[in-house]
């Protein structure tokens, strides 16, 4: 009996050493990281690039911690656009981008008073941590779309850098203020819509207002989302590309229209709740690095 099961555990032993190499043979391999890299913020790496990486167009990883390969470059001036802060050479996007950009400012500049779009950060040529500003807008599915209504396509270079949007919000964004109007309403919605649209984030004041002026099907409303800024423009998130495995889509926004909850953003303004006492203490944002972002973003930076 003894004998049997010396054998039986044996048995046991082999097969579970075999399941464990198994395992371990499937597991893809991290490609190392050169040291000219290693340790250094991500962001400094990323912003070095003048230009796409010469690859086919694919997000790595998510909104806040990822690369965009084979990035596009929205033209600096279109037929119903024009491209903003162009110093900061962040009008590139991954090709579902551009066209998004490109037929929403058809759009835009059928409303009256507005020529078109101006538009502000997309994502720099090869996505990844930006070097001022933004946390998200590293895979190129990002877009700043400016709240201002260009009365003119044909600034100049120096133009674009001086222009500055202005503010839609009151009361420290509990209401909208004057400049509002039902152009702003309209175009939002467009871009709500449009099933290539993820979600859209603006100021809590827009989306309630938003809420008592929608007129019949609501359900758009769900996408647009308040958040704190986003009063001198507002940001459209889009879906992953179907084909973009390695892409990770935010979670779906909760379900229903969302307009309960942007009421309670806007009382929470006008009467601030008290602070919570025990309430962690907010912790520094380490700075990334390549380490934190997915392996392909070391091709992404070593491409032509």
């Amino acid at each position: 009996m003894e004998r049997i099961l010396l054998i039986l555990l044996a048995i046991v032993t082999l097969a579970a050493c075999k399941s464990e190499t198994e395992t371990v043979a499937n597991v893809p391999t991290r490609q190392a990281i050169p040291s000219t890299m290693q340790g250094v913020p991500a962001k400094q790496l990323f912003g070095a690039h003048g230009g796409g990486s010469v690859q086919s167009s694919v997000p790595h990883g998510s909104y806040a911690k990822g690369c965009l390969a084979g990035g596009a470059q929205l033209e600096e001036t279109g037929p119903t656009w024009q491209a903003m802060r162009l110093s900061r050479n962040r009008n590139w996007g991954h090709p579902e981008t551009v066209q998004f950009i490109r037929d929403l400012s058809k759009k835009a500049a059928a409303q009256p008073g507005w020529e078109g779009l101006y538009v502000g950060d997309i994502s720099q040529p090869r996505g990844g941590p930006m070097l001022t500003g933004h946390r998200s807008h590293q895979i190129g599915m990002d877009v700043d779309i400016w709240m201002l209504p260009p009365k003119r396509l044909n600034l100049t270079r120096s133009e674009r850098e001086n222009i500055s949007s202005i503010s839609m919000r009151r009361a420290n964004g509990a209401y909208v203020n004057s400049s509002w109007t039902q152009q702003h309403h309209n175009i939002l919605k467009a871009a709500a819509k449009d099933p290539r649209t993820a979600r859209i984030f603006v100021f809590p004041g827009a989306k309630v207002q938003m809420c008592k002026d929608a007129k019949g099907d609501r359900s758009w409303l769900r996408k647009v989302r308040p958040w704190w800024g986003h009063h001198y423009h507002f940001h459209v998130r889009l879906h992953c590309p179907d084909d973009a495995a390695g892409c990770v889509n935010q979670n779906p926004p909760p379900a229903g229209d969302g307009c309960e909850d942007a009421q309670t953003w806007v009382n929470n303004i006008l009467n601030p709740p008290p602070p919570n006492p025990n309430a962690p203490k907010p912790t520094p944002r380490r700075e990334l690095t390549v380490a934190d972002l997915p392996n392909q973003c070391v091709n992404v930076l070593q491409s032509q």
